[in-house]
C-alpha cells in the first residue's frame, strides 16, 4: 500500500512511545502518543509511524482514522496523523502538536 492510500482509512496503531515517554536517543518527551502500524513498511524500511492526536492518557493501542500524512521532504520516513473518527485538526494544529519531533525535518502535510 502506498502511504497516500492510508488517507481516510481506519488503522490500528501500536504505541512504542506512549504519551509522556522519553525518546531513547534524543531525550525529548513525547507530548502525544506515537507508534506504528503493524505489518507495514515505510520508506526507512521500518513500520509506518503514526502520531495519535486528541488522546490524553498513555495508550498501548489505538484504532482511529488517518486524517493527514506528514511527508518529510528531506527524509524518507512519512508519518500518519490518526484521530478518533469525527475529530478534525487543521494543518496549523497538527504542526503545533508534532513540532517536538518534526522541527528537525522539512515536511508538507498531505490531505
Amino acid at each position: 500500500m502506498v502511504v497516500k492510500d492510508y488517507l481516510n482509512q481506519v488503522v490500528n496503531v501500536k504505541m512504542d512511545r506512549p504519551l509522556g515517554s522519553k525518546h531513547p536517543k534524543h531525550g525529548f518527551i513525547y507530548p502525544v502518543n506515537y507508534g506504528y502500524i503493524p505489518n507495514t513498511v515505510s520508506g526507512d524500511g521500518e513500520e509506518l509511524d503514526a502520531y495519535v492526536l486528541g488522546e490524553f492518557t498513555p495508550l498501548e493501542n489505538f484504532t482511529g482514522k488517518v486524517i493527514a500524512i506528514i511527508h518529510r521532504v528531506n527524509d524518507n520516513d512519512d508519518k500518519l496523523v490518526v484521530v478518533k473518527d469525527g475529530k478534525y485538526y487543521t494543518d496549523d494544529q497538527i504542526r503545533a502538536l508534532v513540532e517536538f519531533q518534526e522541527r528537525f525535518f522539512e515536511s508538507v502535510i498531505l490531505r
